[in-house]
């Protein structure tokens, strides 16, 4: 079967390798489609050879399942699954919530250490299984298992109304996601990126207002546009130190942060920017087993627009095409279709 490997030096090479076999307690999955991430960045872009490099890449599976270890009971040959792809011990506090990422002892992902989903059958731990809805295609599921799931519970976490105004710095595919579900939540959405392929996209996902800040100062304009106050919410999507400021500095007194953007150190003014603001800081990092279910559930329930979310389909032949699409910031969200 083929399977994608990132050679380094944004590189990609398929090969073929031999079929995953399923241990008991795991299924082996045909995949119909995997999602790519900005976080598969640092390694495709990695000069030099690194122990992931080594393994199949791609943290947003979903397939079908082919065939299942003798102790496995919780799905079936035939299931459609998406993969909450953490591993856990199971025995944790975290775990037990179905918070397997934040296990203090198992440290282990598909995508990662392990191999992921950018290959035609996976075999995966039976608990790492979720049930597609039934009217959720597998593109959809596929962008719900990490990024979009990732940006809709931020967005629950805010707990905003459609009083309420949210500026979203950054629009690739968690941005866009998140201004998405807070447009279908009723929010009025202030976006801001420095791609106009992007600024438009959040336009069609439900951003009233956007802004580039090559050509304005987002804070002043956020200001211009809330009476002075500055925005009830804030969102942080890019982990850009200088954004992350803006986001803070953009918030009203009494806001909310939250932080969703990996990477890189910012310094603040602890006093002057947060304490005497009052502002409610928030760091949301992806979601449980069950916060899966409830992501896929809802863009089936309110027919989240995803169509417009994910832009482009690439077969794994493609893989470099769709790379390199992906890093040129022209693109929403991209999906893997594997058959």
């Amino acid at each position: 079967m083929d399977a994608l490997y990132f050679i380094g030096d944004s590189k990609i090479q398929i090969k073929e390798i031999p079929m995953p076999v399923p241990n008991d307690d795991e299924v082996l999955l045909k995949m119909k489609a995997s999602g790519i991430c900005g976080s598969d960045l640092k390694n495709y872009i990695e000069p030099q050879a690194s122990k992931s490099i080594f393994s199949v890449p791609g943290h947003e599976p979903v397939g079908i399942v082919e065939e299942i270890g003798k102790n496995v009971a919780n799905v079936e040959v035939g299931d459609r699954v998406m993969v909450h792809h953490y591993m856990g011990c199971l025995k944790c506090s975290m775990c037990r919530i179905g918070f397997t990422q934040m296990c203090p002892t198992v440290k282990e992902g598909y995508g990662g250490i392990l191999d992921g989903g950018h290959q035609e059958y996976m075999k995966v731990k039976s608990y790492t299984c979720i049930p597609i809805p039934e009217n959720l295609d597998f593109f959809s599921a596929a962008a719900c298992s990490c990024g979009t799931g990732t940006a809709f519970h931020a967005i629950k976490r805010l707990s905003m109304t459609g009083m309420d105004t949210i500026a979203i710095f950054g629009q690739g595919p968690v941005g866009l996601s998140a201004t998405m579900f807070a447009a279908q939540l009723g929010t009025k959405v202030i976006a801001i990126d420095v791609m106009d392929y992007r600024l438009t996209l959040a336009k069609e996902l439900g951003a009233e207002i956007t802004i580039n800040p090559d050509t304005d100062d987002p804070e002043s304009l956020i200001r211009d546009l809330t009476d002075g106050r500055g925005a009830d919410c804030t969102l942080d999507a890019t982990g850009i130190p200088n954004v992350r400021l803006q986001a803070v500095d953009s918030a009203k007194l009494w806001g909310k942060v939250c932080f969703v953007g990996e990477g890189n150190m910012t310094n603040f003014d602890v006093s002057q920017q947060i304490i005497h603001k009052q502002l409610t800081i928030i760091g949301s990092w992806t979601f449980s087993q069950s916060g899966l279910a409830e992501v896929a559930d809802f863009v089936t329930e309110q027919n989240s627009p995803m169509s417009t979310l994910i832009t482009h389909t690439f077969k794994l032949e493609k893989a470099q095409e769709a790379y390199n699409t992906f890093t040129s910031g022209a693109s929403g969200k991209i999906i893997f279709s594997i058959d």
